[in-house]
């Protein structure tokens, strides 16, 4: 197996051969402009990885590999355009950079494009890939609604928001594991496992982006810091504030995710300290770390030598660990 900067580099250089300057210019362009944004490559780089705890050469994955990034890009063009985000990885986003209808047509068409990555492959891994993308196509569109529907909300409750970030986020990081156990052709139970190790790191992944979103260094995180505060978004941090807090600084709290402001920052400081004082700054770091060493438990069941283990595991403290 390689290490994890290895497999970036695999497969950023399998991306750079992909042809997509195609006509019409601005169909395609758009999609060249956010594949070639950078980001943590983590969904590409975990089938890789997966085709090589089951003795599969990277190799064999990395169509699967450039369906998962296509897919993921094509939900953050669409989710950008739902929050009107000025920026993604640290620069102007789609829909800014071009227009909406641009962002809305290239997206649907980097939809499309995912799935011509799995006609490479033959009938049963084709089928049996197609299967798990459509079923977690689906479930990310679910979360989506979800997260829309939860700005509306005064009661949404934890239980409803992890099965948000869970079909949101956590499902294409389990399917991403999948679709390389499904490319190595292991056995169904293991291919299970290496989804619900996926499952857990991706729900400790997006509870580290909600404490990154309020608490990260904007010159590393790539995304506006307090996006979430702006946009009212109902976050593990903001329930758990809820849940600790005074009768008088949860009002205060409910109050703050009411206001529509042109200026924000006084908004994003308040909010902050709530969730400082309160100690759900703290109740989201730990939660971060119980789902990422639920992830590992899963580690223990799976029949692979203790050096893969290893392995995912170091991918797994690294996430946790992780500032963008």
């Amino acid at each position: 197996m390689h290490d994890i900067s290895q497999y970036q580099d695999f497969f950023i250089n399998y991306l750079e051969k992909q042809s997509i300057s195609k006509e019409p210019k601005n169909l395609y362009a758009p999609i060249e402009y956010i594949l070639g944004l950078g980001g943590k490559r983590m969904r590409p780089v975990l089938t890789l990885m997966t085709s090589e705890v089951f003795d599969t050469d990277y190799k064999v994955a990395l169509p699967a590999a450039m369906a998962v990034e296509v897919f993921h890009n094509f939900s953050l063009v669409h989710d950008d355009i739902m929050d009107d985000a000025p920026l993604r990885r640290g620069q102007e986003t789609v829909h800014e950079k071009w227009n909406l209808n641009t962002g809305i047509l290239s997206g649907d068409a980097m939809l499309i494009l995912a799935y011509q990555y799995f006609e490479q492959y033959e009938p049963i891994v084709f089928r049996d890939l197609a299967k798990l993308f459509s079923k977690t196509a689906l479930e990310v569109c679910e979360g989506q609604q979800w997260d829309v529907d939860f700005e509306k909300r005064s009661d949404v409750t934890i239980p409803e928001y992890l099965k948000m970030i869970e079909y949101k986020t956590a499902v294409l990081v389990a399917a991403a594991m999948k679709m390389g156990a499904i490319v190595a052709k292991t056995t169904e139970k293991e291919a299970d496992l290496i989804y619900d190790f996926g499952l857990n790191l991706g729900l400790a992944f997006q509870l580290q982006d909600d404490f990154l979103d309020a608490f990260g260094d904007p010159e590393t995180f790539g995304k506006q810091v307090g996006g979430d505060i702006i946009e009212n978004k109902k976050t593990y941090l903001y329930l758990k504030a809820r849940e600790f807090s005074s009768a008088e600084k949860t009002s205060e709290l409910e109050e703050l995710f009411n206001l529509q402001l042109e200026n924000n920052t006084a908004k994003i400081e308040t909010a902050k300290a709530i969730f400082n004082e309160s100690g759900a700054s703290s109740a989201t770091q730990e939660a971060i770390e119980m789902y990422t060493f639920k992830a590992f438990d899963t580690l223990e069941k799976m029949n692979i030598n203790a050096e893969k283990k290893n392995i995912l595991r170091t991918f797994g403290e690294n996430l946790m660990g992780r500032k963008v």
